[in-house]
Order: C-alpha cells, then structure tokens, then sequence
C-alpha cells in the first residue's frame, strides 16, 4: 500500500506542486506526495505540469537507464528529465562547479558524456535510429550531472517515481568538447568519478547500454512523441558512465575522462529561493 495521506490523491497537478515546492524551499519529502505514478506516463504527466510550474526554458534533457527488472514491467529501457535554463554549469579549467544538495533529500553525481544538437529536430518526427540522431548533432562534451530530489528514496521507489520529479535531475556541469568524436571507439572515452580523493566507479562510453547515440536516439523519439522536439543548442546527457554516486554537502567530487579533461564539483546545502546565503 502506497504511503501517503489520503486526500493526497494522484492529481498530477498537485502532486507536481508538492515537488516543485519542496525543490523551491530546499526541503526534504520523507514521503511522496501522492499516490504513487505506477506508470511512465502517469510520471510524465507529472513532470509535464512541473515543467510548467518551474517557469524556465528547458535547454537539455538528461537520459537516464530503467533497471532491468523494471524494464521488462514498464517496457522502456530509458527515461528522460529536463534540464533548466540556470542550472548548467561551464567552470573555467581547474575551476569546480557547484551542486546545491537538500538537506536530507537525495544528491549524486554521474559522470556524462553530453551530445550538443547542432539543428532543429523536425516537428513532426517522433522515431529516431542511432544514424539519424548522430546526424543532428554538433558536438560531444564531457560532464557531470547533478542528480538531486528532494526525495531521499526517489531511486528505490522506481523509474514513474523518477520521472515525474524532473527525472531526478538538478542540473549538468559541463566540460571540454571531444574533438573527432565520430571516429573513437567506445573503449576510448572512460571516466573515473572521485569523492574526496577516493575512487568511487570505473566506466566510459562502453558502459552505456547500446552506447552515446542508443541514448540520444531514444531523447529524440521520447520528447518529440511528448510534443517536445528537440531544438539547436540542446544539451543531452547519455547515462551514468560509471555509475551513480551519492554526494553530502561539503564533499567534493572528480571526474577525470583521461586526455578529454576533468570536471570538478563540490557539493553544498542548498538554501531556500530568495534567501541571502
């Protein structure tokens, strides 16, 4: 049985009004705010009203990968959240970004790489191959997603649950570009993710199911069939290179992608919107 009170109900308005708040104050939600989406559309239809209730551009979208066992239930492999204008980070080299955590909410950092849209996606397209994905694109960086939600247990509830709190994104550090991209093999882009100083996953492009342009390719067709084709300049992470990695504020983390660069970030108590700190 869901826990939740019952006059919460499942109204996706208000369920994203509850998340959208919480996110706001810097508040934690021990519970979800509702009936619990059992669904990937009941999860998008909330994350459709939150994208409206935040009131920012959409400039990327992250892609994240649905565990086995809850794809042979839900019958998708991926899932998609926006990324907000405001929330994407280019720190100078050897400068780190910032990740504003919620006190007893969750926060994790992933190592990513970013594919950059060179040109509008048609309208009226809604199912891409991995050919016709890399034709859009403009270039491949290297960075760091902000995993974070105001619910500490956003990834054991499941993927609908995900999905209707921005995909459990709270913004993209970027890094440097990839030259020559389309020529390198998989195993040639790897990564190491470090939290203070101690090693804390292994992986690269190779770790990314069916591969960068797998992830994109699904971006393309999810968001166009929502009615959201994707636009010149829109940044789309591909999955968790080496995993996720739960971060504290106060903690730092590295992510070093060998000769492609490194991206540095450290981890704060987020405050509420308007204060002073």
């Amino acid at each position: 049985m869901d826990r939740h009170a019952p006059d919460q109900g499942s109204d996706p308005a208000a369920i994203a009004r509850r998340l959208v708040t919480a996110r706001r104050q810097a508040q934690a939600l021990p519970d979800y705010p509702g009936e619990l989406p059992r669904t990937l559309d009941q999860g998008y239809a909330c994350q459709d009203e939150a994208i409206a209730l935040w009131g920012r551009p959409v400039v990327g979208w992250k892609v994240g990968k649905i565990p086995a066992d809850w794809e042979s239930l839900l019958g998708e492999e991926r899932l998609v959240g926006p990324i907000f204008e405001g929330a994407v980070q280019a720190p100078a080299p050897r400068e780190a970004g910032r990740f504003a955590v919620i006190p007893g909410g969750f926060a994790a950092v992933e190592a990513e790489f970013v594919f950059r849209i060179g040109a509008d996606a048609p309208a009226d397209k809604t199912d891409y191959t991995a050919q016709e994905a890399a034709d859009l694109v403009e270039t491949l960086l290297v960075g760091v997603e902000l995993a974070g939600s105001p619910l500490p247990l956003i990834n054991v509830l499941g993927p609908p649950i995900v999905v209707s709190d921005f995909g459990n994104n709270s913004g993209l550090i970027l890094g440097p570009e990839v030259p020559g991209w389309r020529s390198l093999a998989a195993d040639e882009l790897t990564c190491e993710t470090f939290i203070d100083g101690h090693l804390v996953g292994e992986g690269g492009a190779a770790s990314i199911s069916g591969g960068l342009l797998a992830a994109l390719a699904f971006a393309l067709s999810r968001c166009a069939q929502r009615g959201y084709p994707l636009k010149k300049g829109t940044l789309v992470t591909t999955g968790a290179a080496t995993g996720i990695h739960d971060i504290l504020a106060g903690q730092r983390s590295r992510v070093s992608f060998g000769r492609w660069g490194e991206v540095l970030c450290n981890a704060v108590a987020a405050m509420p919107e308007g204060s002073d700190a």
